[in-house]
């Protein structure tokens, strides 16, 4: 049994990401990095939107009010799209404009965490981020080529974050005064691909996005391998569960680097058996 479907659309994303439920909308918004736009899929009639965006967008989270926040390559910015506009909030690295953010995502107490990276995938130079709901960030970690993530235990005790380039996913304990006990919690082989974006389900389970690995896994909150579900797309980049009982899941993918194809560069929605947490909103 096929457990995928394309969704149908007019275009197909360069480098899609970042992809978030709306419960507000009954919508999933995604973006599109590297020809920067933002999609948005109504789950009502089927429709999809697409805004293109001024710079690199690497994620977007939704506030209580229904306002989007977004990561762009300078910074964090709110945006409004009844008027088009982008209003800029804070840059955490004015002194590297060769990086941009990547993914991010809000924890259960409103806070963003997201990652920065170098876009020319040379230096080790991104950092992990928090956000908080007062407009204040805060290095968290360094040291990343490419992050990517994060996600957050049902009980919000773990943060999982990944550096795709030395294809290990890490763990650290999230407590009162930031993050510790960071730990390598999966490690990709080659043939495995690279890990990209993830999610997990009430059980606990990490569902992780395989770049160059064409499936998406689940990992037992021990870290084991549970079972993999096969895209059509080889470069298979995030993961959301969404619906009013968060038991539908969708994937995005990437263009970048492949021949011209049916399936790199779409947005699935796939049959998982399992059912999501529901989306982290941010509180400012």
């Amino acid at each position: 049994m096929t457990q995928w479907r394309k969704i149908e659309r007019d275009t197909r994303d360069t480098l899609g990401e970042g992809v978030m439920w709306s419960a507000r909308d009954n919508a999933i918004y995604w973006v599109d990095i590297l020809s920067p736009a933002l999609n948005r899929l109504s789950l009502a009639d089927g429709g999809v939107e697409r805004w293109t965006m001024p710079e690199p967008l690497g994620w977007v989270v939704e506030n209580g009010s229904g306002q989007l926040v977004g990561g762009f390559q300078s910074g964090f910015g709110r945006i409004s799209l009844d008027r088009m506009a982008v209003t800029h909030i804070a840059d955490p690295e004015p002194d590297l404009p060769g990086n941009r953010m990547n993914d991010g995502k809000a924890d259960r107490d409103g806070a963003i965490w997201c990652g920065t990276m170098d876009m020319a995938e040379e230096h080790a130079r991104g950092s992990l981020y928090r956000l908080d709901p007062d407009g204040s960030w805060k290095v968290m970690d360094r040291g990343y080529m490419v992050p990517n993530g994060p996600a957050f235990s049902p009980c919000g005790h773990w943060l999982y974050h990944s550096d795709t380039a030395r294809r290990t996913i890490y763990r650290f304990e999230i407590t009162d005064a930031g993050i510790t006990a960071k730990q390598p919690f999966i490690r990709f082989a080659e043939n495995d691909g690279f890990p990209d974006g993830m999610t997990t389900d009430c059980d606990g389970y990490l569902w992780v996005a395989h770049w160059d690995g064409g499936r998406i896994s689940r990992f037992a909150p021990d870290g084991r391998f549970d079972r993999a579900i096969a895209l059509p797309a080889r470069r298979v980049t995030n993961i959301t569960f969404a619906g009013e009982a968060l038991d539908r899941m969708f994937v995005t993918s990437a263009a970048t680097g492949l021949p011209e194809s049916e399936y790199d560069g779409a947005l699935f929605e796939v049959v998982s058996g399992a059912v999501g947490l529901p989306t982290g909103l941010y509180r400012g």
